[in-house]
């Protein structure tokens, strides 16, 4: 529920001056919008965001910076096939005899899918009838072939309504990997909580790679089919034949979604000229060749109807790309890519009229102060339709850490309006991601997800934060690690220094403990939770896992002898105040375990002089 304003809080007078104006030192809160800690803990207040409107136009959203395009007026229902009838605001009659195939389709006819049912238990926030009523405005999609339907498929919602997405590229290349290695890095990236995975592929048995991960997925998979429309033949022998034929083959094997680059124009290509670095999307630049070359429209702009009725057919979502995205910080927000948008949202208009689910693709590389603006711009262009979006990247000087540079600009993209967002790895630009580049760049996007959630006020998102709050503040540590995302790694690096779970950490130790402190004063509430309180004060780790073994290993730090026995439950270590005589010489002790780290770099003691 909303909040009203905070009253003024008056700091302590400063000592009085003899002349001059006086320092104003009270403050007041911003009017607070929904609490994303579901029982209000803490002393904090909700979300400084707008309160959440879902049925709306707003649903969860940031405040508007001055000068920020305002959200448009129109939805789907705007957008109706001919022979559809308004029956209400949120409801229409079909024509006669009409069969309806997608989740649009159902939704506007006021009906409440398995799919949609299944949505709402993955998003407790909403109701099946309120994720109907987003789907049917266009503001929400629900990615799911009827044929991919038949296989592990769960299906999932993008939209701003529901919980901010992350997507995990993946896909064979010419150059590395194969089917099984993309098999297993799906599982991989959906270990690590990717929502939706492209499949990229450009090299080896594209087909029979497709359909390995459409059998074995649990999320839903998209496409960029102009990729298989190539292979074994130049992009200026496309036609529109082999264009609906691989759309055609594509949606009967179970892909959700596909990128299709209809928004390059002829006309866009002069604006291209002048950027540092042209046209970064493969098929943005496979499509402005084709152009080029046959001086006509893109095919996939002047048969858009018909790419509608393929994918209609099978209820495959949009996805519409983002061809002239910028590649670099200087070519954000250009004439270009802001021209292509405004094409985008006719076509989310024209899908609309078909019957199809749409979302639509958004940059890039972008400096952190135009984020909002691209966000809301797009909002007002497509109506609302669900912003998918790559980072954006927020600086261009850091190859090997994009994960990073990409995912500060997607904590402030889903914040400002972004649906999904899709994950950049350390590996962007430099080569194809490996299996442990999939997981950091999935880790890093989970973060931004999360932290954009958390800022939107959307309920309940902040609840396992603070219940790991508590059990931190309790030193129950293995609630801690329980809590936390990856397990595996936070056990790992705590027993690297500190074999033992006890009433302090390895970082303050035991008389240094602020956390251990205020959970001893009597006054706070600190650490005091009934739920979050550990069954000892002090007991042996029970050791690092298999995952954690290796997480340590690559760390270089600790010879596989120390790694092996902390991979086991250890003796206690004589650091903690349980395992001395009496409370008295508790105080004194405050030694860690001891690592010979030298010995791992194979130094001995003797080279070291000490």
């Amino acid at each position: 529920m909303s909040r009203p304003v905070e009253e003024a809080v008056a700091a302590p007078q400063p000592v009085a001056r003899k002349a001059g104006p006086q320092p104003d030192r009270s403050w007041r809160l911003p009017p607070v919008g929904d609490n994303p800690s579901t029982d209000k803990q803490g002393t904090t207040p909700g979300s400084f965001a707008k309160p959440g409107a879902v049925g709306t136009a707003a649903t969860y959203a940031s405040p508007d910076t001055p000068g920020m395009p305002p959200v448009s007026p129109l939805t789907a229902w705007d957008f109706l096939p001919d022979g559809w009838t308004l029956t209400g605001p949120e409801s229409a009659d079909p024509p006669a005899g009409f069969v309806p195939v997608t989740q649009l389709e159902h939704a506007r006819c006021g009906v409440v899918t398995p799919a949609m049912k299944r949505v709402a238990l993955r998003e407790p926030h909403l109701t099946p009838e309120q994720i109907r009523r987003e789907v049917a405005a266009g503001r929400m999609i629900i990615p799911a072939n009827v044929v991919h339907l038949q296989h592990k498929l769960e299906p999932m919602a993008i939209g701003r309504a529901s919980l901010t997405k992350i997507n995990a590229n993946m896909g064979a290349s010419p150059v590395s990997s194969g089917t099984d290695e993309e098999v297993e890095k799906l599982r991989w990236a959906e270990r690590w909580g990717a929502d939706t995975v492209m499949d990229l592929s450009t090299g080896g048995d594209l087909n029979a790679t497709r359909a390995a991960i459409l059998r074995e997925s649990t999320v839903p998979i998209g496409t960029v089919p102009i990729y298989s429309m190539i292979i074994g033949r130049k992009i200026e022998d496309l036609t529109l034949d082999l264009i609906l034929a691989e759309l055609e083959n594509q949606a009967k094997q179970g892909v959700d979604y596909f990128t299709i680059h209809a928004g390059v124009l002829r006309e866009h290509l002069p604006m291209v000229r002048s950027r540092l670095i042209g046209i970064v999307s493969r098929g943005g630049s496979l499509l402005a060749k084709w152009m080029i070359t046959h001086q006509q429209q893109n095919p996939m702009y002047t048969a858009f109807e018909q790419i509608c009725d393929v994918m209609r057919e099978y209820d495959v979502s949009f996805s519409l790309g983002d061809g002239l995205r910028p590649g670099g910080l200087a070519d954000a927000s250009d004439a270009a890519q802001l021209a292509e948008l405004a094409t985008l949202g006719e076509l989310t208009e024209r899908a609309w009229k078909k019957g199809v689910q749409v979302m639509v693709e958004g940059p890039g590389h972008v400096p952190f102060d135009q984020i909002e603006f691209n966000m809301k711009l797009q909002r007002r262009l497509c109506h609302g339709a669900p912003f998918y979006v790559l980072g954006p990247l927020v600086t261009d000087v850091f190859p090997g850490y994009d994960h990073i540079t990409s995912c500060i600009g997607a904590t402030a993209a889903g914040f400002h309006g972004a649906s999904m967002l899709c994950y950049v790895t350390p590996k962007e630009h430099l080569g194809l991601p490996k299996r442990d580049d999939v997981k950091q760049g999935c880790v890093a996007y989970k973060i931004a997800a999360h932290a954009a959630d958390v800022a939107l006020g959307i309920p309940g998102t902040r609840d396992r934060d603070d219940e790991l709050t508590k059990a931190r503040a309790a030193l129950n540590w293995q609630k801690h690690f329980d809590l936390s995302f990856d397990p595996d790694l936070a056990r790992a690096y705590h027993d690297e220094d500190l074999e033992v779970d006890t009433d302090f950490c390895a970082m303050c130790g035991h008389d240094w403990c602020s956390v251990r402190i205020s959970k001893e004063i009597n006054e706070f509430f600190s650490g005091k939770d009934e739920a979050s309180q550990p069954a000892r004060k002090a007991v042996a780790s029970p050791g690092v896992t298999a995952v954690g073994a290796d997480i340590l290993s690559a760390r270089g730090n600790l010879s596989q002898e120390e790694i092996m026995r902390l991979a086991h439950k250890g003796k206690k270590a004589a650091c903690h105040s349980d395992a001395v005589p009496d409370a008295e010489s508790a105080k004194g002790v405050q030694k860690l375990v001891t690592l010979n780290t030298l010995k791992a770099h194979g130094v001995t003691v003797n080279e070291t002089g000490l």
